[in-house]
């Protein structure tokens, strides 16, 4: 399945690019093959399964790789699914949404105030309905409501969600694809890899 060799780059899009990862118009990669990625100097992600170049390092293995498994992994997966059907997202990637902002931590507060298990800012709590955010059941329904919301605005494109879900949408529309900040590429690579994880392992 897909074409061996083949090299993916993501500006515009930004999409994810493995088979069964994200659902998006690239072509399936391979399998059973290693995926390797390296970012330019326009901050354009490029990912192929046959390197050509030094520049690239692996981002994921074939071979299923260690997974560490925080505490509290599955004791919100029944809001998750609630949340998955009410807003039509998916299971795997709230989860992974979670695991990185907060690693399942209902109590977690960021540099920026951002709160609770889905870090949820403060100026969003009345359009969000929720009165207490560290409640993982009002974070975790505030937080996929306006990730859904994302979601359509940026017409499914998973990566350019999660990038507005990390920067802004002001960013994500100033530059028309995944902000060049360090931060947020870093955060929706993170993303990806665990959304992989869990989809792969619900």
């Amino acid at each position: 399945m897909g074409i061996r060799g083949k090299t993916y780059g993501l500006q515009l899009v930004g999409l994810g690019l493995l088979a069964g990862l994200i659902l998006t118009a690239l072509a399936p990669l391979p399998a059973h093959a290693d995926i390797y990625m390296y970012r330019d100097a326009n901050g354009v992600l490029h990912f192929t399964n046959v390197p050509a170049s030094s520049k690239y390092r692996l981002y994921i293995r074939s071979s299923k790789p260690r997974f560490n498994t925080p505490p509290g992994n599955k004791k919100y997966d029944g809001i998750i699914k609630d949340a998955a059907r009410r807003y039509g997202v998916d299971f795997s990637l709230l989860k992974a949404i979670i695991r990185a902002e907060s690693s399942f931590n209902p109590l977690a507060i960021s540099r920026k105030g951002a709160r609770g298990l889905m870090q949820i800012m403060p100026e969003n709590y009345k359009t969000l309905d929720i009165q207490d955010p560290f409640d993982p059941q009002q974070n975790i329904m505030g937080g996929a409501r306006y990730f859904r919301t994302l979601l359509d605005r940026y017409q499914g494109k998973v990566a350019l969600t999660l990038a507005a879900y990390n920067a802004g949408p002001t960013a994500v529309d100033r530059y028309r694809r995944i902000p060049p900040y360090v931060e947020t590429q870093d955060y929706v690579e993170k993303v990806l890899r665990y959304y992989k994880h869990y989809k792969n392992n619900t």
